[in-house]
């Protein structure tokens, strides 16, 4: 097994996340991180000896194969192509982007050169999910899909005193709900049916146009609690619903909020097929519900031993011991650099560049459909 030398740029949550999660691994050494906030302190407390406040500083002065980009996404082109430039091959948080044209740039210029770009859409190495897109490959649902529904909620933006960067759109885009969670939904959506979607009809609402913003920092999902503020005016939507039609006709829709008081971290997934429907919510995500017409319904509980193989390929532990959102990293980062060993991607599984602008051109549709308030046909680039 080739081992591994990486940075990763960007010691936000997402960016502790990804440490712990390549730490896991076994064959992939955390050299290096970069952070232009207390870079020194926080590579101290999670025992990385080399630490810079610049990307280029950490990218021209260590020997590395591969850096992980977790800062906001209006950086992500800039770091990624200052990689790619350096030969490195790069797993990029999501939102891929903040714009289609970003976006294709990067696709364009990893596939000429030949590098391994990842988009860390992490949920769908789910292995209940994994075991859904199993089932429908099977023909369990029928010779159709008719539906899908469902959303990603969360509260930790219910309060007007409630703060991250995402609220800027500076930093984190046009779209805040959508982008931020909503790909999930429709990138983990889209990877279990082999559907794609072909038009939106989208409705956003901003529950505190102006909100207070802490005179200071504040860590995503952490407590602005005690701290001075000012008004701050936002015009990123606090929730997103949405209509879908996919290419074969089935009908789907989805909400997304970060203001439902009580859900911390929900994704629902609902496929309801001509034989079959699938029933997956993430807070009992090592569950999947199976329902059918004329004979019982079952519940499927993760367990290696009688999963189908695609699903077995992200399970870590034996049946009864539940895997959650940490070991989605490790699943994605395992199957990357697994890719970057052989040096290709095919049945991967994992989300790629070229999922990335995928991402980018739903989003953007699903922002026009809103601002513009009707049907948005979507495009492939």
């Amino acid at each position: 097994m080739r081992k591994f030398t990486v940075g990763v740029i960007g010691l936000g949550f997402i960016g502790m996340a990804h440490v712990e999660a390549l730490r896991r691994l076994g064959n992939v050494e955390v050299a290096a991180v970069a952070d232009p906030d207390s870079c020194e302190a926080k590579a101290a407390s999670i025992g990385v000896q080399h630490a810079y406040s610049s990307y280029k500083e950490l990218i021209d002065n260590e020997k590395l194969d591969a850096v992980h980009i977790c800062t906001p996404n209006s950086t992500h082109f800039e770091i990624a192509m200052y990689a790619m430039e350096h030969g490195l091959a790069v797993m990029l948080e999501k939102p891929f982007t903040v714009s289609i044209d970003e976006a294709k740039a990067l696709c364009e210029y990893a596939e000429k050169n030949g590098i391994i770009g990842g988009v860390n859409h992490s949920l769908r190495m789910n292995p209940m999910v994994m075991e859904m897109k199993a089932l429908v490959q099977k023909g369990l649902l029928g010779d159709r899909i008719y539906a899908i529904s469902g959303g990603y909620i969360q509260d930790w933006l219910l309060y007007d005193t409630d703060w991250s960067w995402r609220l800027d759109s500076k930093l984190s885009g046009k779209t805040r709900a959508f982008s931020d969670i909503g790909t999930h939904w429709i990138d983990m959506v889209e990877n279990i049916t082999g559907l794609r979607a072909v038009e939106v009809l989208a409705e956003f609402e901003i529950a505190h146009k102006i909100r207070k913003k802490p005179v200071g920092t504040v860590q995503t999902f952490s407590s602005s609690t005690g701290m001075k503020y000012t008004d701050f005016p936002v015009d990123t939507e606090d929730w997103c619903s949405v209509l879908f039609r996919f290419d074969n006709g089935a009908i789907g829709s989805a909400n997304m909020s970060q203001i439902t008081a009580g859900r911390k971290n929900q994704q629902i997934i609902d496929i309801s097929g001509s034989e079959a429907s699938l029933h997956w919510d993430n807070e009992h995500s090592n569950e999947l519900w199976i329902g059918r017409r004329d004979e019982y319904n079952q519940i499927v509980v993760k367990d290696p031993g009688l999963v189908e193989p695609l699903a077995k390929r992200v399970i870590s532990y034996p049946g009864g011991h539940n895997e959650g959102f940490p070991d989605t990293f490790k699943q994605q980062f395992r199957l990357f650099y697994d890719a970057l060993e052989h040096n290709s991607t095919e049945g991967a599984e994992i989300s790629l560049f070229r999922d990335g602008l995928r991402e980018m051109i739903v989003n953007d549709c699903v922002y026009r459909s809103a601002m513009e308030r009707k049907w948005i046909r979507i495009e492939e680039v």
